[in-house]
């Protein structure tokens, strides 16, 4: 992955801290840890990068999603004051990747916009995971 570092002229220093990015993470504090580590692991297909106790750093694009302990579940899809964030897969064929979803007991629900097709899903802890078209042109620019 190559970055661009944009330094200060008269000071050779960088910039902004986006300059000093090596890796882009997302760090998800789970409470049914294990079960979250299997369903981005084993039903998503995520790599494994590295393994601590009560942590798993999984691949996320050019960047990582670590699984954590510590967080709070619940039983139905978790409110936006509960959980603002969606993690998102942008995928060639919404469609497609429901349907390999939905074959390992992941409900997919889908809807239809004029900018595009989404699918939502939960993971075990009820935070929403979401599938998005990738010919989207907004993401060519």
């Amino acid at each position: 992955m190559s970055h661009s570092t944009a330094h200060h002229p008269a000071t050779d220093q960088p910039d902004r801290l986006a300059d000093l990015v090596t890796h882009h993470g997302i760090i998800l504090f789970t409470e049914r840890y294990a079960d979250c580590v299997a369903f981005y692991r084993d039903k998503l297909g995520l790599p494994v990068w590295f393994e601590k106790p009560g942590l798993c750093c999984l691949r996320f694009g050019d960047g990582y999603l670590m699984i954590e302990t510590g967080g709070a579940a619940q039983e139905r899809r978790k409110s936006r004051s509960e959980n603002p964030t969606v993690l998102r897969f942008n995928v060639p064929d919404v469609e497609e990747a429901a349907a390999l979803l939905e074959a390992q007991g992941i409900a997919v629900t889908r809807k239809q916009y004029d900018w595009g097709t989404i699918g939502a899903f939960l993971d075990p802890d009820g935070n929403v995971c979401g599938l998005k078209n990738a010919d989207d042109p907004f993401f060519a620019r």
